[in-house]
């Protein structure tokens, strides 16, 4: 299996060599990726791999799905790998574990193919990682529901086909219990794109805002139960923290790999700065600190397919990998001096990049409450 996995993982790097990387620094510029690259990651197999073959996947287990990320994140190339990771790691399989039948074979192979691009819209401008304080509102109407709000930080925002809104169908209750999740069509009526949000990385990622004016969606539409959307918010999170810490370990141990060949060849006082014992014991610990994490990481993947990843260990997996993450971009991107500040240097484009880790899928400080939790009992 080790062996499939490696033939797999050369795949994805002949990909990203060929199709990607060449015409990457063109997609940071433009703020968006082209839409016909989904169709060509669809026609790769690397789209919702680990979605059975039924639903037109390949049924895979989870490591082939966290190699497909993992190989986009160490070849610096996160806006795509992380607008990847939304469709086929967090909206595939918030349908394939809470969908009807109806709606995975509605959705699932189209988004296999690229045909269909997944999008998931939780934040609002007043509601970040405090899921209880959405006010997007989805209304009883005949037959179905009339939903009204607006949500911002959308990935996938300008590409998405179908989108899973996070709205509160009660409002007579606190907290997250009158939550649910509805796939919304984005084109239904009342359904409205944004204004592309400029960020200060991740460019070539589309993120955009949302907004719905009295758009109406079936009962059908309805993902899981009335009034139960964040329990099946809190049955995902898990994997999409995961998903998170993996992509982080694999920057850093990208950005270690440029930064070690960067040292050897560029010189100093008359000799390559790999010779310092700055240089050497900096990038001893940079590798260290990579290592241990990339121990913890596989133990988190080995545990989730066993169906036994808790939530205190994957927000331990989250929050410290990607403030590792940021620890080894701000070193490495020290060694290249001047250079590691222009962005004809991909450390620059590494170090922004890795700022939004902090913050998506649960800020960190989330992370820790969460992990406090059970360290306190």
């Amino acid at each position: 299996m080790n062996e499939e996995l490696e033939l797999f993982r050369d795949n994805i790097r002949r990909f990203i060599e060929t199709e990607v990387l060449p015409k990457y620094e063109e997609w940071e510029h433009d703020a968006i990726f082209p839409r016909d690259l989904w169709n060509a990651l669809g026609e790769q197999g690397l789209l919702a791999v680990d979605i059975p073959e039924t639903y037109g996947g390949f049924g895979t287990d989870f490591q082939y799905a966290m190699t497909i990320v993992e190989e986009f994140y160490r070849a610096n190339c996160a806006a795509v790998g992380a607008s990847m990771a939304v469709h086929s790691d967090v909206v595939a399989h918030y349908i394939l574990n809470s969908g009807t039948e109806e709606q995975k074979q509605r959705y699932l192979p189209a988004m296999a193919s690229g045909d269909c691009v997944g999008a998931i819209a939780m934040t609002e401008p007043g509601a970040g990682s405090d899921l209880q304080g959405v006010r997007t509102t989805a209304k009883p109407d005949g037959d179905g529901y009339v939903i009204n709000g607006s949500k911002t930080f959308i990935s996938n925002g300008q590409h998405c086909d179908v989108v899973v809104v996070v709205a509160r169908t009660n409002p007579d209750v606190a907290g997250a219990k009158g939550i649910s999740l509805f796939l919304v069509d984005a084109d239904a009526p009342g359904f409205r794109r944004g204004r592309k949000l400029e960020k200060i990385g991740m460019h070539a990622a589309d993120t955009l805002e949302l907004f719905f004016e009295d758009l109406r969606v079936p009962a059908t539409a309805i993902l899981g139960a009335v009034d139960r959307g964040f329990g099946v918010l809190m049955n995902e999170l898990s994997r999409e923290r995961l998903m998170l810490a993996a992509g982080g370990v694999a920057a850093a141990e990208g950005v270690l790999s440029e930064t070690v060949a960067y040292v050897k060849e560029r010189q100093a006082f008359g000799q390559p700065i790999a010779d310092f014992q700055n240089t050497k014991f900096k990038l001893a610990d940079v590798a260290t600190d990579i290592r241990v994490h990339r121990a913890f990481i596989e133990e988190c993947k080995a545990r989730l397919m066993k169906g036994e990843l808790d939530v205190a260990s994957a927000s331990m997996a989250k929050c410290s990998a990607t403030e590792m993450q940021g620890r080894v971009v701000d070193t490495c991107l020290q060694f290249f001096g001047g250079y590691g500040y222009m962005r004809e240097y991909a450390v620059s484009r590494a170090y922004v990049d890795a700022r939004a880790q902090r913050i998506y899928g649960g800020a960190n400080e989330i992370m820790r409450e969460l992990i406090s939790r059970t360290v306190l009992g």
